[in-house]
């Protein structure tokens, strides 16, 4: 039997382990190694006194049939719950001595995708559409400066060295300069004529003015196809009842009852090579470190982090993947009893809340980057959604930087303030309760050593045995299925002794496929 060392308890690596006992359980003996105590990465749920936070929020929707039938393996879509059945499951879940919720309520809901952008007090669809209202919110002077602009862009393209080109090619000057500029540089912390435009092309490849205006031809004329619906045109979407973390657990419990072994604050330190493979690692659980042989290893650690703990790495990759940066992520949850914005959709909510999932904030005056309504994502994530809006507020940052050290009580004080800002609340005395998450290398970023990535992968390559898989463990910036079929390509090529990586590293490398602008 050969002996599989997993690094990491996110999608990529659950998944990993979960497919290869599943196929092959007389072959291989599996253990994961997770650094932090969660299960999940950074789809995990955060729970805080009674109340759910998902970090960075986790559309379950996906073009990838295999994905969306695993999904359904693991959790059968229950569809949309009533208002009644909310109110009777926190009765449920109320009632003392009653059986935990989460062990007896794994489903999958259907839920309303609705994300709009916050521009100067003003709601206008993400991604932005052709309504009446989107015009009128604009005004006639910018409308009419935005259509010659998007004209102009069809007729003159830029040359797509950067992402500001990709933007500009897509949605001309104008647009680009409302709706994704500020944005774009707050989530990256870098303008985006610094960003190569292949993070547009992980990201955003597809969508257009061309692209929405087709959506809305195919909604009014007969037979219209929904298959070919740009991925950030979704109307709906499955989510676990109480959140991503719910199902990663849940898969995390199947793996430990097929006789696979989860170890958590296990933190890998050194990877030993010898003869193009790898042969162990050294790794600290609980203070002690200890030597962890293995016959294939699958990594989904940062690439930054995996090569520098390997010894005899020639001096340019060394020096490459030590540059690859990163993005680092915090979410601010609130308990509020109310909202300042107004349900002006025919969406009805518990609570008459707005139906937003995320809000984009595109006013450069705050730092705040989106807000999550949790109420939305499900209504299960709060314990009285009757009477209170759980929200995330999500900042963009830098590990070490003035915004992430700050004391958590300092970084609340100011969520607080550019809410009232904003005018979302009206003031402190809102909140109820209030929770701050950070999360490290959240977004692997396009821009310094990134240009060397394809070197660093062939460099990578050399090490048969060896198979990064994840969003972290590849730098790219994957969706979560596209983090799950990393692993099924690479549970493929293990059982069937496939050596090339080639089909790994192209996961999400199709034209069709993309998403919107974070996840």
């Amino acid at each position: 039997m050969e002996n599989v060392i997993i690094i990491g308890a996110g999608p990529a690596g659950l998944t990993a382990a979960y497919e290869l006992l599943k196929k092959a359980p007389d072959k291989y003996s599996v253990t994961i190694l997770e650094e932090s105590g969660e299960i999940g990465g950074i789809s995990k749920t955060v729970k805080y006194h009674g109340n759910r936070m998902d970090i960075g929020g986790h559309r379950f929707f996906s073009k990838d049939a295999e994905v969306t039938k695993w999904w359904d393996e693991i959790m059968p879509t229950q569809g949309k719950p009533s208002f009644d059945d909310i109110k009777l499951n926190r009765q449920k879940k109320l009632k003392e001595g009653g059986p935990d919720p989460e062990k007896t309520d794994e489903v999958m809901l259907v839920r309303n995708r609705v994300s709009r952008i916050y521009y100067k007090h003003k709601f206008f669809d993400y991604p932005v559409t052709m309504k009446p209202q989107t015009f009128k919110n604009m005004g006639l002077t910018a409308t009419v400066k935005s259509g010659m602009s998007y004209l102009h862009s069809c007729v003159v393209k830029k040359p797509e060295d950067s992402l500001e080109n990709f933007y500009i090619n897509r949605f001309g000057r104008t647009l680009y300069g409302m709706f994704f500029e500020g944005y774009t540089e707050k989530l990256w912390g870098r303008h985006p004529r610094e960003i190569s435009a292949d993070w547009g092309s992980q990201r955003v490849k597809g969508l257009s003015i061309t692209a929405v205006i087709k959506d809305m031809v195919s909604k009014i004329v007969p037979g219209g196809s929904s298959k070919t619906k740009e991925t950030s045109l979704i109307e709906e979407f499955y989510y676990p009842k109480y959140g991503p973390g719910h199902l990663w657990e849940t898969v995390a419990a199947h793996i430990e009852k097929m006789g696979g072994k989860i170890v958590k604050n296990c933190c890998v330190k050194s990877i030993k090579t010898e003869n193009g493979k790898i042969v162990s690692l050294t790794a600290e659980e609980n203070g002690a470190e200890k030597e962890i042989a293995g016959d294939i290893f699958i990594s989904s650690m940062p690439v930054k982090d995996l090569i520098g703990g390997m010894n005899d790495v020639p001096e340019n990759i060394a020096e490459w993947s030590a540059g690859l940066p990163y993005r680092d992520f915090v979410t601010v949850g609130l308990l509020v009893d109310r909202l300042n914005l107004k349900n002006e959709t025919n969406i009805r909510t518990l609570g008459n809340i707005v139906p937003d999932c995320w809000i984009y904030v595109q006013d450069t005056g705050v730092k705040l980057g989106r807000i999550q309504i949790f109420n939305n994502w499900s209504p299960y994530m709060v314990t009285d959604p009757e009477r209170y809006v759980w929200i995330g507020l999500e900042y963009f940052c830098t590990e070490g930087d003035s915004f992430w050290n700050m004391s958590d009580k300092e970084c609340i004080t100011l969520a607080v303030k550019e809410l009232i800002k904003m005018g979302v609340i009206s003031s402190g005395k809102s909140v109820k309760d209030c929770h701050r998450e950070k999360v490290k290398k959240a977004y692997p970023a396009y821009f310094d050593t990134y240009e060397h990535m394809d070197e660093i992968i062939e460099y990578l390559d050399t090490f048969e045995n060896l198979y990064c898989v994840g969003r972290n463990g590849q730098h790219r910036y994957n969706n979560m299925d596209h983090s799950m079929v990393t692993a099924f390509e690479t549970v493929k090529n293990i059982i069937s002794g496939k050596t090339s990586k080639e089909n790994i590293w192209n996961v999400n490398t199709e034209k069709e496929y993309h998403e919107e602008k974070s996840n």
